[in-house]
């Protein structure tokens, strides 16, 4: 299993264009979402849930940036924060001293050192992963193309790795950085509350992972959930995936029609789902 990466799963938002449903609890062929994130970034060194509080997961540490529905951006810098210190301190906002507690994971990281994961040494000898996957919660099929991500990153001259769907946009929350490069970013844009991924990721030297058949698709509308359950129901990561939780199934009459809104960590440019800043200027 690979173990060369740690990651950080994206859970948060408001969910209106579900009507008003708690999106990451929206189930597909049977598996709520974060769930499904989670199943497929299993094989990551460490994770970090950045989410509000019910959707916590047992053996899953879980932070949330502050203020929350601070944006993507803000939610990237909560989980690397996490992944690093132990405490995800905001690094900007309207409470830029107040630091949110880590639920702590009971479960050992893998127990592997540096030589193997390529990792580096951070503070009191804390070893951690050189790739840091980013990953948002309603892309039911991203574990196809996690273990891909993670080796385009890791090659030479790039500083990440990015799906690109089937039309071409690249989407940055299914992707895979080098962490140095994500904290230079992070530190050269400043505050990240309702920073835009795009302005995150500009100047990055990001390689390219065309999407094998479906892979970028998002359960961003009812519509959308309905055609990736029927597509997903006999999915042999079923059963993995709902080893993470159990949780009631959501309400499914909401209409199909709902606002475009601020969808799982909101981009400050109106960016429509979860996982792609297509629509950033």
């Amino acid at each position: 299993m690979t173990t060369d990466f740690d990651a950080i799963v994206l859970a948060g938002g408001a969910g209106r264009r579900l009507g008003g449903a708690v999106k990451p609890e929206v189930r597909v062929a049977g598996v709520a979402l974060v769930d499904r994130a989670l199943a497929a970034v299993a094989g990551a060194r460490r994770v970090v849930l950045v989410a509000p509080p019910d959707l916590a997961r047992a053996g899953v540490p879980r932070t949330l940036e502050d203020p929350p529905l601070g944006g993507p951006v803000s939610g990237v810098a909560a989980g690397l924060a996490a992944l690093g210190a132990g405490t995800a301190v905001n690094p900007g906002g309207a409470n830029p001293g107040r630091a949110n507690p880590v639920e702590p994971n009971p479960v050992e990281p893998n127990p592997v050192g540096p030589n193997e994961v390529g990792g580096e040494v951070g503070g009191e000898g804390e070893v951690w992963s050189q790739v840091v996957v980013v990953l948002a919660c309603d892309v039911p099929r991203a574990g196809s193309v996690v273990a891909e991500l993670v080796g385009a990153a890791r090659g030479p001259g790039v500083e990440g790795a990015r799906l690109v769907d089937r039309e071409g946009r690249p989407q940055h929350l299914v992707a895979a950085y080098r962490r140095t490069a994500l904290e230079r970013a992070l530190a050269r844009l400043g505050d990240p509350h309702g920073a835009s991924v795009r302005a995150l990721v500009d100047g990055l030297d990001l390689a390219d992972v065309p999407d094998p058949g479906g892979a970028a698709d998002d359960a961003d509308t009812w519509d959308d959930v309905r055609r990736l359950d029927a597509e997903l129901a006999g999915d042999v990561d079923r059963g993995a995936a709902a080893s993470w939780d159990d949780r009631t199934e959501p309400p499914t009459d909401a209409p199909t029609d709902a606002p475009a809104d601020a969808h799982e960590h909101p981009d400050a440019d109106e960016q429509p789902d979860a996982h792609s800043d297509r629509r950033t200027p």
